[in-house]
């Protein structure tokens, strides 16, 4: 048996490849033989690790000195780890898009080293003594469809030149993997995919869109609630939810004076709270990233600014939901919490309402002279482009998981002041939008209306230190408008 090296400190060392990584282990034998912890899921995670939420424990037992096996790239992660004896082992990243796709790295295992190897890398091992045996950890079941979904590369392909220290032509290999093919044919391993519920809705319209500029679209599938109700238990059967690795939760119930009627109450609890709870459950159970869009709306706005540990205190039925929502996914070990205010995307919006308006006002023939709008709620828009991109980009630089602040940046200002700069933008009547407050705007509305945050402004401080700084609401105003004239122009 291969001699161990007992008593090492536990480590992680990078191996070229992105994502695999080899361990030393902390082996610790005597005469009578040897012990060591092979999975240690606190140190190892914070050793870089990715908690590998265990689902299945496999053995593969080798009879004789030269057993070749793989080069198989599997759906799923695994760490690998020697029982008995010791193997050379090849590694081969066979991802798409991967920009170390093609590249090796090889070594040798005994039971003082281990090797963890993200998905869709390739990995293979020659016995190098009898009666060798590994243990592979992996995170999702073994199925035949899945199986189906294996990327395989030939282990005597010249162009990976791996220098096998049994020769091939003495090794035992299986016929199968005797044929695999060359690394010039191989069909690479698309990435997991990308859920995005809500995909009607302006938020969804623009993660949809930022998808396919990226060319990424293949990989995404959106659903809304015509074809997935995500309040209902029983709908989720209908995916098979260990091809996802990430979940974009863009669907919500945003109609915030209807819930504050006995029916609006019933749909909004349902979409806002009983939706996200079951997602979260479902993306805890399988490893699913899950990434949630909050709202302003879970605050009582008497804070000018609102920072991610600034406690609840929601003043109305939707930011009640809104805020058992948030709690609710905070429980998914791997989640993202975007928080909004005073969205702006595709479809009807404040700002084309206010366009519409200022047509309107600025029509001889129409009897509408002026508006009035409520000037003291005080925030910045959001633009749902913007929104997508920042979403985008946690999710690519694997920012640490919790909630995020996520709306423009620059000056806060009120809902009337945002309307004199679509009027004046769109025809220079600015002065015909009448500031009132809220409590007269609404004095002689009919049925329930629900409590506004006074200040909606959100401090963006911790999303700019995750890489990503969110453009200016004004500038992205003005593109915007100019985007809707060149519309009405072209009309």
């Amino acid at each position: 048996m291969a001699d161990i090296a007992f008593e090492k400190e536990l480590t992680v060392a990078e191996t070229g490849i992105e994502g695999l990584k080899v361990l030393d282990l902390a082996v610790h034998g005597d005469s009578r033989g040897w012990f060591k912890e092979n999975w240690q899921r606190a140190k190892m995670t914070a050793l870089g690790i990715p908690d590998l939420n265990i689902v299945q424990n496999n053995i593969s037992y080798n009879e004789n000195r030269g057993v070749t096996r793989g080069i198989h790239a599997e759906p799923w992660d695994k760490f690998i780890s020697i029982a008995r004896g010791s193997v050379f082992g090849a590694w081969v990243d066979l991802r798409e898009g991967s920009r170390t796709f093609g590249k090796v790295f090889t070594c040798t295992l005994d039971p003082s080293k281990a090797i963890y190897v993200p998905r869709g890398v390739g990995n293979s091992f020659q016995a190098l003594e009898d009666g060798t045996a590994y243990t592979y950890l992996v995170n999702a079941h073994w199925s035949l469809e899945l199986k189906k979904t294996y990327t395989f590369v030939n282990l005597a392909d010249p162009e990976l030149n791996i220098d096998w220290p049994i020769p091939l032509n003495e090794a035992v290999i299986s016929e199968a993997d005797l044929h695999h093919p060359y690394l010039e044919d191989v069909v690479p391993m698309p990435p997991k995919r990308t859920l995005v519920t809500g995909c009607n809705g302006q938020l969804g319209h623009a993660v949809r869109a930022l998808a396919v500029e990226r060319g990424v679209e293949k990989n995404f599938d959106f659903c809304d609630i015509d074809t997935f109700d995500m309040s209902d238990p029983v709908a989720y059967a209908q995916f098979d939810w260990s091809l996802y690795g990430v979940v974009i939760n863009c669907g919500a119930y945003t109609a915030v004076d209807k819930a504050e009627t006995p029916e609006g109450r019933v749909i909004a609890w349902k979409a806002n709270a009983t939706g996200p709870a079951l997602l979260a459950r479902i993306c805890a159970e399988h490893g699913i990233t899950l990434v949630h869009v909050s709202s302003d709306y879970v605050f009582d706005g008497t804070r000018e600014l609102h920072d991610e540990q600034e406690p609840f205190s929601p003043l109305s039925v939707y930011g009640q939901t809104k805020a058992a929502g948030d709690l609710a996914v905070a429980g998914c070990p791997s989640h993202y919490i975007m928080r909004s205010s005073w969205v702006i995307g595709e479809g009807h919006n404040f700002v084309k309402t206010m366009k519409s308006l200022s047509d309107r006002v600025a029509d001889p023939e129409d009897a509408l002279d002026k508006i009035t709008v409520v000037d003291d709620q005080l925030g910045r828009l959001t633009f749902t482009r913007d929104m997508a991109a920042a979403i985008f980009r946690v999710l690519d630089a694997h920012a640490a998981y919790g909630t995020y602040d996520c709306t423009g940046s620059g000056a806060v200002k009120s809902w009337a002041e945002i309307a004199h700069a679509v009027f004046d933008a769109a025809n220079g009547n600015g002065d015909k939008v009448v500031p009132v407050s809220t409590a007269d705007y609404y004095a002689s509305a009919e049925g329930p209306i629900a409590p506004r945050p006074v200040h909606s402004a959100l401090d963006l401080s911790k999303l700019e230190a995750a890489g990503f700084h969110m453009p200016d609401w004004e500038e992205e105003l003005g593109e915007y408008l100019d985007g809707l004239l060149l519309e009405n122009n072209q009309e």
